[in-house]
């Protein structure tokens, strides 16, 4: 049976506490990219809760990777994408290097 996908990962899904923060965190990267060609990481978390001990594990937040963007899903579920101008910062200068002319400088 499938788990029913929580909005916070932070609350004890047993008796609804919060807890402040994961016990361990870990990075799942998918092995093949989506259509556009991004590669999504995934950050999961595992949780015991302080009054009923009950443990358990959630998604904290997914990145999508690569092509021409990057996008962020927090666990609160918004998506953050980068802003045209650090689009631009994040591209990266060609340097092409003739062997001709170093071989004859030479």
């Amino acid at each position: 049976m499938p788990r029913k996908s929580q909005k916070n990962p932070n609350i004890c899904p047993r008796c609804g506490t919060v807890v402040p923060s994961p016990k361990r965190t870990w990075q799942l990267v998918a092995p093949i990219p989506d259509s556009s060609g991004r590669i999504t990481v995934t950050v999961m978390g595992a949780y015991e809760c302080s009054s009923c001990n009950y443990k358990w594990r959630a998604v904290i937040s997914k990145m999508k990777v690569g092509g021409d963007s990057i996008e962020i899903e927090g666990s609160k579920g918004k998506e953050l994408r980068l802003a045209d101008e650090e689009k631009e910062s994040r591209k990266s200068t060609v340097i092409e290097l003739d062997l001709r002319e170093i071989l004859e400088e030479e």
